[in-house]
């Protein structure tokens, strides 16, 4: 009879709440744990057989015809853009999914109060997220996008964006190994600074940007056939932003002829090439990993090491395609403060390093 008693007692408005967020975990939650799971999987199982072969050999060979001086020289502007593309193709289209999954399963008031405008907590929050992604900047580029888009948050979009490259775990444990721990130190501590305050100073003096946040309910009804929109998210995705990637890939490599080597005994001349090599790194494309043997290759052609760890920090951190791509979603100005920033960061690192 109690039995009976309590089943009449049950709220029909509770039970339907229960099934929608049931629903909700398995139409919309799922979709991102899957996509970024596999992303971790695939990055950390390359970035795991990379370190065990730098373990075994102590040494880091890249596939070359990418970046000059690392691999062969000799090919053209063209053949590098596409073996660039053929490197870095599964993290570019995981970038595109992750961009469009976020725009589709993610609710934008849930994004919004995780991400409290201009908050080291925030900021700290998105890098933690961008970090295990492990991506290059020009595939992280998407995501910040999609991130921007949906929380109207330009500090913790950019510091998720940063910090895939700058903040990547395998990337620093390679620095660890192959350099003086004291360029390792300095590093963490720039990608650290870069992803804690470069979207707060873009923040406080450009926050004010013009961004559709998609605020529509419809993902209440969490139904299978939402997943629409999510094929609709990754073409608009794709077709907003792939050709101003490749746009940046290409003038990328043009610029990447121009990695100075040499050697630089007065010490103007060690200022100089960290100044020259940060300016340079700023726009660079470089698939994951590339800025460490291309540092090598510096420190073995006479450079000082400060230009070496200016590459290390600019190189990866940002380029020409994420540039375009924070353009494409935001303003030039956003970009620019983002692109000074960094290079200011690797400058001011690189001659730390100097006096290490």
């Amino acid at each position: 009879m109690a039995d009976s008693n309590l089943e009449l007692s049950r709220d029909p408005a509770s039970d339907e709440m229960a099934a929608t967020a049931t629903r909700s975990i398995a139409y919309f939650i799922l979709p991102m744990l899957v996509i970024v799971g596999a992303l971790i999987a695939y990055k950390s199982s390359a970035a795991l057989a990379v370190i065990g072969k730098v373990s075994a050999t102590g040494v880091f060979t890249p596939r070359g015809n990418i970046v000059p001086r690392v691999g062969a020289s000799d090919a053209g502007v063209l053949t590098r853009t596409l073996n660039y593309f053929l490197v870095i193709w599964p993290a570019l289209l995981f970038g595109i999914l992750i961009s469009a999954a976020v725009s589709t399963f993610v609710s934008p008031r849930w994004l919004q109060s995780l991400l409290s405008k201009r908050s080291l907590r925030s900021q700290a929050i998105a890098g933690l997220a961008g970090a295990p992604l492990m991506l290059c900047s020009c595939c992280a580029a998407p995501i910040f996008t999609g991130v921007y888009e949906r929380s109207a948050r330009l500090g913790p979009s950019l510091a998720l964006m940063l910090a895939a490259p700058a903040l990547n775990p395998a990337a620093l444990i390679l620095t660890f190994m192959l350099f003086d721990y004291k360029v390792g130190l300095v590093r963490l501590g720039a990608g650290i600074t870069a992803v804690l305050f470069t979207g707060m100073i873009a923040d406080k003096l450009l926050g004010i940007t013009d961004v559709s946040c998609d605020k529509d309910d419809w993902q209440a009804a969490a139904r299978p056939t939402d997943f629409v929109h999510f094929l609709r998210a990754c073409a608009r995705v794709a077709v907003r932003l792939v050709p101003m990637i490749i746009i940046g890939v290409l003038l990328s490599m043009v610029i990447a002829q121009f990695v100075p080597a040499g050697t630089y005994n007065s010490s103007a001349a060690k200022f100089l090439a960290i100044i020259v090599v940060a300016a340079i790194a700023v726009p660079l494309a470089l698939p994951t990993f590339f800025e460490i043997p291309l540092a090598l290759i510096l420190l073995g052609s006479g450079l000082p090491v400060g230009a070496a760890v200016a590459l290390l920090i600019a190189g990866p951190s940002v380029n020409l395609p994420s540039l375009f791509t924070i353009t494409r979603s935001t303003n030039w100005k956003v970009a620019a403060v983002v692109a000074a920033s960094i290079w200011a960061l690797a400058v001011a690192s690189g001659i730390f390093a100097s006096f290490l």
